[in-house]
């Protein structure tokens, strides 16, 4: 039952991020669907950890290679997530209410993508495959 209330939880922050992304975008005053893009960044940003997850041995050793990788891979698309919203806000491309919004979101949706290799990443009693 803890499963079940974990993955509602998630959903609905996971809700709430792209609610902010949404307003970011299709409020009157910013009416700019540019942020959208970070759509791409939020599909991307798993990827690394699951292929690591998937490939790596599961030794005792205090480090992997393919394991710390992955990691620095999906820093650097997080930190693209981050930086794209305020390149256009710079750029004037979106008002900086947007890039506040579209940050907001982008926050509350790698916290939710965290929370989830956190409860169904471990492996103990069930895990991401199940559902």
């Amino acid at each position: 039952m803890a499963g079940i209330k974990a993955l509602v939880g998630l959903s609905f922050t996971g809700a709430i991020g792209l609610t902010f992304l949404l307003l970011g975008c299709a409020l009157e005053q910013y009416g700019v669907y540019w942020p959208l893009f970070v759509l791409i960044f939020y599909i991307l940003s798993p990827i690394p950890t699951f292929i690591s997850r998937r490939v790596s041995d599961d030794t005792d050793s205090s480090s992997n290679a393919c394991r710390e990788l992955a990691y620095f891979l999906t820093t650097g698309i997080v930190v693209s997530s981050f930086g794209l919203p305020i390149v256009l806000a710079r750029n004037t491309t979106i008002q900086w209410g947007a890039c506040g919004l579209v940050m907001t979101g982008n926050a509350v949706i790698f916290l939710t993508i965290l929370g989830f290799f956190v409860v169904f990443g471990g492996g103990d009693d069930f895990s991401w495959e199940q559902w």
